[in-house]
């Protein structure tokens, strides 16, 4: 039984719903899979199989571009079939028929076929599984579940990591062998997604026609379409992960010890995704926002300067407060302006945008690593983020 309210007091927060917590574990298992190969796979690409850090890069972008285009089409669907959880399951499934795929590679086709793939599932997954997220949570408390879900998804990204660490100095630096035992937490992702997830109430009823049009795309609405501004105008500036791995070897870091380049980043985003959820539900968006933003520029400054260990640390760390403040947040930001019927749709529009800008950025970053050098990366980074601050503190205002 509630007690009474105590005046001056006010009532507490509604508690994050059981199916949340469920995607949020599911989360955690698919990252740990694919972390312990991506932590990985930069150095097995050019080390192990001879690629360029211009093929890493064009790999990467392609990867993650498509991913986010994919998910403009499962988004539509998951609004047109009201059921969301059957393209989540979908794409944790494909996810998990790629895994293998990496450890029989011998050369950078399959490579890329399997991330392509692994990407696809990706899509297929992402839209649905946000917006299963923002049906089944309480306004009130949005920032928070979006939160927490990236913070279990970041502890997956952790794990991965180390262990794949772990295994490569027990191993003898036998990247194969990491990789299928990676295959093992990705079956359990799906197993938990088909037994463990609810489909809410109301995504039951009967099959709507969503097309993509003008009229559709005009009833997002303005706020919408400001905050997939601002979100592609960030994603030009961070392009991927990969290229944190790849200046460490610069640095001279063995292939053993490059997975603690994103278990140490994964170790500041997870600390910080939760807490600013939380904050975002009290305070402004945009402002949140615009710190998160002002991390990158620091990481990328840090990073370009770099001639130690350290400095490559705190970049790391400066990298994994920036995702912190801004990946849960923008989700979040998406939920509350979209209208609740579109936000499949919207999730993937949102997506599809942030997609097209990080093949933009990582193929860019390729090309400047390749040609120019490790440090022209990160300052071209530098910039771009500056742009991209302006205009989160335009949008505020």
């Amino acid at each position: 039984m509630t007690g009474p309210i105590i005046p001056g007091m006010t009532k507490a927060s509604p508690a994050i719903p059981r199916g949340v917590w469920v995607l949020g574990f599911v989360s955690l298992l698919m990252d740990f899979s694919s972390e312990m190969i991506h932590a990985l796979l930069p150095l097995y690409l050019t080390v192990g199989l001879g690629a360029s850090a211009l093929v890493v890069g064009l790999i990467e972008g392609v990867a993650e571009a498509t991913a986010m285009v994919v998910k403009v089409f499962s988004g539509v669907l998951s609004d047109r079939w009201r059921n969301r959880k059957r393209l989540t399951a979908i794409g944790y499934g494909l996810a998990a028929l790629t895994k293998p795929l990496f450890a029989l590679a011998t050369g950078p086709f399959l490579v890329f076929a399997a991330r392509f793939a692994d990407r696809i599932g990706k899509g297929i997954r992402g839209a649905p599984r946000d917006a299963l997220i923002a049906d089944l949570t309480p306004p009130s408390i949005r920032g928070a579940a979006f939160g927490l879900r990236q913070t279990l998804d970041t502890l997956g990204a952790i794990a991965g990591p180390l262990v794949a660490m772990g295994l490569m100095l027990a191993w003898n630096d036998d990247f194969r062998s990491v990789f299928w035992v990676a295959v093992i937490p990705a079956v359990l992702c799906f197993l938990l997604v088909i037994f463990g997830v609810q489909e809410p109430e109301r995504s039951a009823g009967k099959a709507e026609a969503v097309r993509i049009n003008r009229a559709l795309l005009k009833r997002m609405g303005k706020p919408f379409w400001v905050v997939v501004a601002i979100a592609s105008a960030l994603t030009l500036a961070r392009f991927s992960e990969a290229f944190l791995i790849l200046r460490a070897g610069d640095l001279g870091v063995d292939a053993a010890y490059a997975p603690l380049v994103l278990a140490g980043m994964s170790v500041v985003y997870a600390a910080t995704s939760y807490p600013t959820g939380k904050l975002a539900d009290r305070m402004s968006k945009t402002t949140l926002l615009a710190w998160g933003v002002a991390a990158l520029v620091a990481a990328d400054i840090v990073l370009a300067l770099t001639t130690n260990l350290w400095m490559l640390g705190i970049g790391i760390a400066l990298w994994g407060l920036h995702m912190g403040l801004t990946q849960g947040l923008l989700s979040a930001m998406v939920a509350q302006a979209a209208p609740a019927d579109l936000r499949g749709t919207a999730f993937g529009v949102f997506n599809l945008a942030s997609g097209g800008a990080m093949l933009v950025a990582s193929a860019l970053a390729g090309a400047l690593w390749h040609f120019v050098g490790p440090a022209a990366t990160f300052w071209a980074g530098a910039a771009l983020a500056a742009a991209s601050l302006a205009l989160t503190r335009l949008a505020g205002r």
